[in-house]
């Protein structure tokens, strides 16, 4: 679970593992970022919902949303261990939990959101989210190059006339 609400809000370990059942009123979540001490109200999108409202229903004594198999709530270094253990075991080598913050910035730029837009849903910085895409995202999508000539191509088209 930690990793979707991480894929979908772009937050941080620490500030997912800390949200609390009440933090999620079935649209949002809201919360308030430990780093920056930023509050945001993220919408919550439909897959990632589905996620929360069966986990509801199945840990309903769980005080955090991402808790234990006991419904306890996950400490810092039990998360990391885990994670750490899933992430060797699935062969995935040299990432972090934190890369899916910006992999939640690539998402919502590749679904052609604006900067300013995606900020509002991971917390960073305007300059943070430019440099994680500028970093990661810009020169890598073959999309958004043939998205610029096929723009340039209408352009030229529609002053030729």
């Amino acid at each position: 679970m930690p990793c979707h609400i991480s894929i979908w809000t772009g937050q941080r370990q620490g500030d997912i593992l800390a949200l609390t059942w009440s933090a999620y009123d079935g649209e949002f979540l809201r919360l308030k970022q430990s780093k920056t001490g930023r509050y945001l109200t993220v919408p919550v999108a439909a897959d990632l919902r589905v996620m929360l409202d069966a986990a509801k229903v199945k840990r309903s004594s769980a005080v955090t949303i991402c808790a234990t198999t006991r419904g306890k709530p996950w400490t810092s270094d039990g998360f990391k261990t885990s994670f750490g253990k899933a992430r060797d075991a699935a062969g995935v080598i040299g990432l972090t939990f934190h890369d899916f913050r910006g992999t939640a910035v690539a998402r919502l730029a590749a679904a052609g959101c604006s900067v300013p837009e995606i900020v509002t849903i991971t917390g960073h910085s305007l300059k943070d989210a430019e440099t994680i895409l500028d970093k990661h995202y810009f020169s890598r999508d073959r999309g958004l190059g043939e998205s610029a000539i096929s723009k340039l191509e209408k352009h030229r088209t529609a002053t030729k006339l």
